[in-house]
């Protein structure tokens, strides 16, 4: 039987080895992030040549996410440092990857990039999709760094190689993360946005080449930081994250419409890009009050962390009849799980203790926890596998053997799934018993949800229009 796809199909896909280490790479952030969030999907182009413009936040794992997300091969630029890492330079290689020499590796000699552009442009006058990050280094905090002109060079170059104007797309991409590094607790987001216009500029940039590479610099500096939330650190995108639950579950309580469910995600980021605008103009002008919204954000977390609780849980009938409900359904169900997720454990519990040893042992930065974490558990984990399937064989048999190789990842995705279900009805029984004790501590929560709700709606009417409704990056 012939296989029915054609050439062209199959290059777009990429190589076997490019689809087997996208598979894997699918497979490691499903398990590590809780959540992943693709906003504007189908804004990426189906064919044609496209350069993949996106913040870089963590150092391998943002490219991870692009190549999981975006359909067709994509050509990497990574730093050339990470072609020597034992772990992460061989998959590289399978992916088809270009070494980026950056001016610490490259030293005087700028002919040393020289076959790195070469690569991409071909690459883009084949149809295929190049990935950049065009900030040049990782850093920790969510802000975007000031972009350098690669992006604006590629797509320039393209011109100039095919000897006359040729069709790329220019397409900014905004990745936020949430408890970067945290295990089953760290959620992304990746923002797609329009294609950033070049068509004027490709133009006349013949004549002024050094002012075209500029001004699509900035325009894609805009559309990039329009798809991000920038903050000062991380702790402060986790208030907002709490400050947001809390003004849409006021929202819905007063009868507003909820978002389309396929707008939820966008519109959540435009509303923490207001905020945040808000909250620098106004602590330009009356600093008091921001620092007093952010003490009674952090108060009300608190409240909600100390009784066991999400915002959104808040407004609930926590009756007997409830509980009892909820609990008995959720026991039995781990009931019945619990023989398979105690092996899963068992099975896994060594290996997950030894990732947590070894990574802080490493002393990398915050921002590449995640990556550690995955590339150590690439290691470990197939290692000490090994290690206890030669210990049931030698001490069981060889259907025991088999049997520990059948169930080695069920075991392990529900042993994940046994332990996030336990963490929440915990969570739900302690925050009953709070109830139960307290009587007036629902309605306290309420009215404290509801007042910030009111505090932000006040300081809302004060700003200037301009301010909420600005579309473009904010200075400062």
């Amino acid at each position: 039987m012939h296989s029915t796809r054609s050439p062209r199909t199959r290059k777009t896909q990429g190589t076997i080895a490019y689809r087997l280490v996208r598979m894997m790479i699918r497979l490691l952030l499903w398990l590590f992030y809780r959540r992943i969030d693709v906003v504007g999907r189908e804004r990426i182009p189906p064919d044609g040549g496209v350069i993949v413009a996106a913040n870089h936040h963590n150092s391998v794992v943002d490219a991870m996410l692009i190549i999981a997300t975006v359909p067709r091969a994509v050509t990497v630029l990574a730093n050339a440092p990470l072609f020597r890492h034992p772990l992460v330079g061989p998959l590289l290689r399978m992916l088809g990857a270009v070494p980026v020499n950056r001016r610490l590796e490259a030293g005087d000699d700028p002919q040393r990039n020289e076959g790195m552009f070469t690569a991409a442009i071909d690459a883009l006058r084949a149809g295929g999709v190049v990935l950049i990050f065009p900030e040049g280094r990782t850093q920790p905090q969510p802000i975007l760094l000031p972009l350098r002109t690669g992006a604006a060079r590629l797509a320039l170059g393209l011109e100039r190689a095919a000897g006359g104007p040729h069709r790329v797309t220019l397409l900014p991409v905004g990745i936020v993360f949430h408890d970067p590094g945290i295990f089953r607790s760290a959620s992304v987001q990746l923002t797609i946005g329009a294609p950033v216009a070049t068509a004027d500029i490709f133009a006349s940039h013949r004549e002024r080449p050094e002012e075209a590479v500029r001004v699509i610099t900035a325009r894609l500096t805009e559309s990039i930081g329009e798809r991000i939330v920038e903050a000062e650190d991380h702790y402060t995108l986790g208030l907002l994250a709490v400050l947001e639950r809390a003004w849409w579950e006021e929202a819905a309580r007063r009868g507003e419409p909820a978002p389309a469910p396929d707008k939820i995600a966008e519109q959540a980021l435009a509303w923490k890009r207001q905020v945040m605008r808000a909250a620098r103009y106004l602590g330009e002008r009356e600093p008091q009050l921001v620092a007093e919204l952010r003490r009674r954000v952090e108060r009300y977390r608190g409240h909600l962390d100390e009784v066991g609780i999400a915002s959104e849980q808040l407004g609930r009938t926590y009756t007997a009849r409830f509980m009892v409900s909820y609990v008995a359904a959720n026991v039995l169900w781990l009931a019945l799980c619990l023989p398979l997720a105690c092996w899963g454990i068992a099975c896994h519990a060594v290996p997950y203790w030894m990732t947590g040893q070894i990574v802080p042992w490493l002393g990398r930065t915050l921002e590449e926890e995640a990556t550690d974490k995955m590339a150590v558990g690439l290691v470990i984990y197939p290692l000490l596998w090994g290690v206890e399937g030669w210990l049931v064989w030698r001490l069981a048999g060889l259907a025991p053997l088999l049997a520990f190789l059948l169930l080695l990842a069920p075991s392990g995705l529900l042993a994940l799934a046994w332990r996030e279900r336990l963490g929440r009805v915990a969570g739900q029984a302690r925050a009953f018993l709070r109830f139960l004790a307290d009587r007036d501590l629902h309605r306290r929560l309420l009215d404290e949800r509801r007042a910030l709700a009111e505090e932000l709606r006040a300081l809302a009417d004060r700003m200037p229009p301009e301010v909420l409704s600005h579309g473009t990056r904010d200075a400062g």
